[in-house]
């Protein structure tokens, strides 16, 4: 079997944090390093952890990895400003994802959001337009792009709305059919599969998943 190394930016965040235990677990990746602002709480012998300003980011603080997963992301009001949201949902990311790909990446899975594009009337919707846009433009081999709807887990954080549209997540999904099927919410460690599964099996160039790809990847057996 093939092994691989991963590198992680965003493992302190819902989809993140499956993301580290699900790589940290899979025998196909003999290290994971995950980019951080503080330490992490676990400890592992395949993980490895650097701390760094994503402000400042640069090529030394960006080690060689095959694989890149990206769940970078906050929201205005944490922030504090339109400018300050798309610092770390867009100019982190791309610089994360720039930095990899000159260190030696070959492929990459970015979450990104429903509704993504860059003229979107949406201010968030077109932040993350433009960060798919310049993540895409960086040519990586192979670019796996997630739009998920409503992400169903546990948040450290406080979100009034997001609880109670998971509340109602059950009663929602049969009337979201046809062409509101992309808006079915899907579970982050499903999302976390997902991802891991669109890089162990990547084909060349970009794609975009949303709902029903997404639930195809996380079925998809894993070693």
């Amino acid at each position: 079997m093939t092994t691989r190394t991963a590198l992680l930016a965003g493992a302190t965040g819902l989809v993140g944090g499956h993301l580290l235990a699900q790589l940290l677990a899979d025998p196909r990746y003999t290290r994971v390093t995950v980019l951080a602002r503080r330490p992490l709480a676990q400890a592992h012998d395949e993980l490895d952890v650097r701390l760094v300003d994503f402000a400042a980011l640069d090529e030394d603080s960006v080690p060689t990895a095959d694989d890149v997963y990206c769940t970078l992301g906050t929201t205005i009001k944490k922030a504090g400003s339109q400018e300050a949201f798309r610092a770390v949902d867009q100019h982190y990311t791309v610089a994360v994802a720039r930095h990899a790909l000159r260190a030696g990446a070959h492929r990459i899975a970015l979450c990104s959001s429903i509704g993504a594009k860059s003229d979107a009337r949406q201010f968030y919707l077109r932040v993350k337009g433009d960060t798919e846009r310049e993540v895409t433009a960086l040519g990586y081999e192979s670019t796996q792009i997630f739009r998920p709807s409503l992400l169903l887990g546990n948040r450290d954080e406080r979100r009034p709305g997001e609880r109670a549209m998971t509340a109602l997540a059950p009663l929602l999904a049969p009337v979201l059919a046809g062409p509101l099927r992309p808006y079915r919410p899907v579970t982050a460690d499903r999302l976390a599969t997902a991802m891991i599964t669109s890089l162990t099996t990547a084909t060349p160039g970009a794609h975009i998943h949303t709902y029903d790809a997404i639930t195809k990847l996380a079925n998809h057996q894993q070693p």
